[in-house]
């Protein structure tokens, strides 16, 4: 054998044993769009150095095990960071009503916009890479921001708009 022969062979077995982020993150997303219980569309994943961070707010504690389940699973994950936020009433601990009046939606839609409006006109938050969703005035904020500082200041910003009850600040703070 000469070296023409075993080179691509030992390229492609190693390829195959280091995945790279994308495929990890590739992997995760499609296993997740196939099972039942999660809802692949609120979950964001990300994947840097084979550390996986899932992001998003789900409806149910099951939901989000199950999600986690699946990354840990995924070949070639080294760790799983879990900024997942399970969507609870904070009088009961149970999940919003699904059945709530149009103005309880349009309540929470005017919050949302308020506090978008907020992270956009701060010049200290980059406010396009926070998503803003609300649900019985508890604001979850989920995206990537810079610093330590970027995270506080955002979730200063939504807490100090009108009838925000809570805000939950799901903000991975980016590396480099």
């Amino acid at each position: 054998m000469n070296l023409r022969t075993i080179l691509p062979f030992f390229i492609l077995t190693i390829m195959a044993c280091a995945q790279p982020d994308s495929v990890i993150t590739a992997k995760i997303k499609s296993e997740m769009a196939l099972d039942d219980k999660v809802k692949a569309s609120h979950i964001e994943v990300s994947t840097s150095n084979k550390v996986v961070t899932l992001t998003g707010n789900i409806d149910s504690a099951e939901e989000k095990d199950r999600a986690l389940q699946i990354a840990r699973s995924a070949g070639g994950v080294d760790q799983v960071v879990d900024m997942i936020s399970v969507r609870t009433s904070p009088d009961t601990g149970d999940a919003p009503d699904p059945n709530r009046t149009l103005g309880e939606h349009i309540d929470d839609a005017a919050i949302t916009a308020a506090v978008k409006s907020r992270l956009l006109d701060d010049p200290q938050v980059k406010g396009l890479q926070i998503d803003v969703d609300t649900r019985e005035g508890v604001v979850f904020l989920t995206g990537n921001v810079h610093s330590p500082e970027e995270r506080d200041r955002a979730a200063e910003l939504a807490r100090g708009a009108e009838h925000v009850k809570e805000v939950k600040p799901n903000l991975v703070v980016l590396k480099g």
